[in-house]
């Protein structure tokens, strides 16, 4: 692990990021005591759309929550109203 000082940390911002990027972890020292770290992001998850809408139903239906006969379409056109 690397270890950088902040005001270099700040001047060389965007090289650290690329580093990261590519899986290097950065400690950030102020006044030479960690204060922070640079740590590579989680991967996204790619989901699909179907996989989305299937989730939102089900949170839906665990909440308990329904639109008691109402389209969507009569929603859109009311928020048009407003």
């Amino acid at each position: 692990m690397t270890t950088i000082g902040s005001f270099e940390a700040k001047t060389h911002l965007p090289q650290l990021l690329d580093r990261v990027a590519r899986g290097e972890k950065i400690l950030i020292t102020r006044h030479g005591k960690a204060a922070a770290m640079l740590v590579p992001a989680p991967p996204e998850e790619n989901k699909n759309l179907k996989q989305i809408i299937q989730e939102f139903k089900d949170y839906s239906k665990r909440q308990g929550r329904t639109l008691r006969g109402t389209s969507a379409r009569e929603l859109i056109e009311e928020g048009r109203r407003f």
